[in-house]
């Protein structure tokens, strides 16, 4: 085998000797030597025939594919350019599958092949025989190497580096040219001023061919994009006139069976829609939800109860003058019941149910959003009674500000001029649900629109109690050990939704361990994998950090048992779960609905307890970054402590309900001050109770690092706290 080393790519080819011999390699391997020679080749394979381009620890070209190039080479001159962009070389796999076995044919065989190519045949002699055809290329190659070579040997010469410029100009290798001005000094420091002339034509000349190949190559390939985006606008064009013209051909055949309205509607149609800006309004009859499906709101059904008596038996109150709101709002957290409440509306007078989201009004293009309300007020009142519940308001009416473009209030503005429009006789009623009633803009909540309002708050025990109840009516679990008050207990915060989630994880838990029936084991998993995240059981984590965590977990536990007026506890546990390597469990004994300064300051105490801990059993160099939640927690209390409750002593009775409202740089300073003062006496009274405590700790620590999770009850019984 013979290797011809490419001088600047550090690869090499490879030539079978039987096929091409030493004397033609040589006086090819200028050209195959050259970067936009390489470049060029593997562009051919690669776009124009599809061969593979194999690169291993060098770039392996086998001898057919180099006869090929060589064939090219001599047909159009000695750039590879002329040939790889020209148009007329089209080819095919099937042109090409004689090559499949190269190394199987002799000289006879690839003159015979070379016929199957469209239009080209070529005498492959001069690949065997480089003194017949081949001599005009031969010549040039070797007149270039030449001046190369002399070229080399002296390139302060500008003689000889003119006529070695302007021989690569000649033969179309502009970036050669490029490349030796680039590498080479300033020819003026010993080149004449003619002579300097010379070269900075050639410059000029190789400057402006390449420039004028590339700008040719790119006008072409952006022929194609062209044309493409000239039919999609065309296309586009052609549709909107289509679809405002009417329709006047007739059918062929008169007998024909016409489409109904339901089958012509197609793809177009809906792009049609879109161009109108309009969306199919869709009515709901004969809801079945009714005020008894609502679980853990009682008292809030009652408010809507006079609105059912109006929407039924409207005259009532229009002879007697009674004006009901034309529009409620529902406020409340997520996953409250909002929106079965305004369904079960609906279910109990038997009207027309209109549903939209508020992200659904708007669209890219302006004004949409207006249209739409207009068709939903317009379908509503010629349905009467109805109801038009707008799921998600604050997202199209929030408050508006000076800055804000003038369509961006159009979907809010038509709402509002159509409900200023409602008659008395009309009995459509808009019902709207947000989670967010400080974002929406005061007008939207004033009367004659908006101005019945129903908090929806997150369940109480009582209410946590009858939906665990009836979601528990849907799957099998242990009657005697899982109860409804127990459940409710452990769940304070949870929503509706939060509870049919838990009530459907804790089953399926069951059915992954193969049981048919979920345990209080199953509901405990569900309730921690709402409340903590998913635990991470492949997660490797070393004996020193389960240690620590211990630790940490543990100075919580420890301080709620004894802290007076400390949330009760319900566990720890040091498995990793969400973001966390560990977490301490509270349990209220009933819905906290106000706070005490005792409380507070509790709370931030068992905040403390996990970095006091670490401080005094870990060293304060190995305190972790695990503390940082908690500090952020204490801090938090510390502020509410002092800014919106009016707890603290120095600055007395102060409530300061949001960051809007601008004080004083010394206020804010004594704040911080205040603020920092609780911190630090936390601080330092929990770390005192856990030294005085610190068998007890350790204990603990010890016990975690074993069991991983301990309840609350074990804790206590291992401790002997009462």
């Amino acid at each position: 085998m013979i290797w011809v080393p490419f001088l600047q790519q550090k690869q090499c080819i490879q030539v079978d000797n039987h096929l091409l011999n030493t004397q033609y390699i040589q006086q090819i391997s200028y050209f195959i030597s050259t970067t936009i020679a390489f470049n060029y080749i593997k562009d051919f394979w690669q776009f124009q025939h599809k061969m593979t381009l194999r690169t291993k620890v060098s770039c392996t070209i086998e001898i057919h594919q180099l006869q090929f190039i060589c064939a090219f080479y001599q047909m159009k001159g000695p750039f590879l350019w002329g040939f790889v962009y020209k148009s007329l070389f089209r080819f095919r796999k099937p042109t090409f599958k004689f090559l499949q076995s190269p190394f199987q044919l002799n000289k006879d065989d690839l003159i015979k092949k070379s016929a199957n190519i469209p239009d080209h045949q070529f005498d492959f002699s001069p690949f065997i025989h480089p003194d017949s055809t081949f001599l005009v290329n031969q010549q040039n190659i070797q007149t270039l190497r030449l001046l190369q070579k002399d070229f080399s040997s002296d390139p302060q010469n500008s003689d000889k580096a003119f006529k070695y410029v302007r021989q690569l100009n000649r033969m179309q290798m502009y970036e050669d040219t490029l490349q030796i001005f680039k590498q080479t000094d300033d020819f003026r420091e010993f080149a004449s001023p003619k002579q300097h002339q010379q070269l900075q034509e050639q410059y000029g000349i190789a400057i402006t061919n390449l420039k004028s190949n590339m700008y040719s190559e790119q006008r072409k390939s952006l022929i194609l994009p062209g044309v493409i985006q000239l039919l999609i606008t065309a296309a586009i064009i052609y549709q909107i006139y289509y679809y405002f013209q009417p329709s006047q051909t007739k059918p062929k055949n008169e007998n024909a069976q016409k489409e109904t309205p339901d089958q012509s509607v197609g793809k177009m149609d809906k792009f049609y829609n879109i161009l109108r800006n309009n969306q199919n309004v869709q009515e709901e009859r004969n809801i079945a939800t009714r005020f008894n499906d609502v679980l853990g709101i009682d008292e809030f059904k009652e408010e809507l109860e006079e609105i059912v008596e109006f929407l039924k038996n409207p005259k009532k109150y229009t002879d007697s003058g009674a004006k009901l709101p034309k529009g409620i709002l529902l406020i409340g957290p997520p996953g409250t019941g909002k929106t079965l409440l305004a369904r079960a509306l609906a279910g109990e007078a038997g009207c027309a149910f209109y549903y939209k989201s508020g992200s659904e009004f708007d669209e890219m293009f302006v004004g949409v959003g207006a249209s739409r309300v207009r068709e939903i007020f317009k379908a509503a009142r010629a349905k009467a009674p109805a109801i038009i519940f707008i799921d998600e308001i604050d997202s199209i009416g929030g408050r508006r500000r000076a800055q804000d473009p003038g369509f961006s209030r159009d979907t809010i503005n038509q709402i509002l001029t159509e409900m200023d429009g409602f008659k008395q006789t009309e009995s459509v009623i808009v019902i709207g649900a947000t989670n967010f009633e400080q974002v929406l803009d005061p007008a939207l909540k004033r009367p004659g629109r908006f101005d019945k309002m129903v908090h929806v708050p997150l369940p109480d025990v009582k209410g946590r109690e009858q939906i665990f109840s009836y979601y528990l009516q849907k799957i099998k679990f242990d009657e005697k050990k899982v109860l409804p008050q127990n459940l409710a207990r452990q769940t304070s915060g949870f929503s509706g939704a939060d509870i049919q989630n838990m009530v459907n994880v804790a089953i399926l838990n069951a059915i992954k361990n193969e049981r048919q029936i979920a345990s209080t084991e199953d509901f405990e998993f569900a309730i921690d994998r709402i409340s903590m995240g998913i635990g991470r059981k492949n997660m490797h984590v070393s004996e020193k950090e389960k240690l620590m965590t211990a630790y940490h977990e543990g100075g919580h536990a420890l301080i709620s048992l004894l802290t007076d007026g400390a949330m009760p506890l319900h566990k720890v546990t040091i498995l990793p779960r969400g973001g966390a390597l560990g977490f301490t469990a509270m349990l209220p004994e009933k819905d906290q609905l106000n706070y005490t300064r005792k409380g507070i300051i509790a709370s931030i105490d068992v905040a403390m307890g996990g970095r006091a801990a670490e401080d005094l059993f870990l060293g304060k160099d190995d305190i972790t970054s695990g503390c940082s939640n908690d500090l952020a927690k204490a801090t938090d209390l510390a502020y509410m402590f002092i800014k919106q409750l009016g707890m603290d002593d120095k600055v007395s009775l102060i409530s300061i309900q949001s960051d809007r409202v601008k004080t004083s740089d010394q206020f804010d300073y004594m704040v911080d001050m205040e603020v920092k003062k609780i911190l630090e006496e936390s601080y330092n009274r929990v770390k005192s109770l856990l030294k005085s405590n610190e068998n007890k700790l350790k204990e603990l620590a010890t016990e975690l690092v074993k069991k991983e999770t301990l309840s609350a009850e074990e804790i206590r019984k291992l401790l002997k706290i009462k």
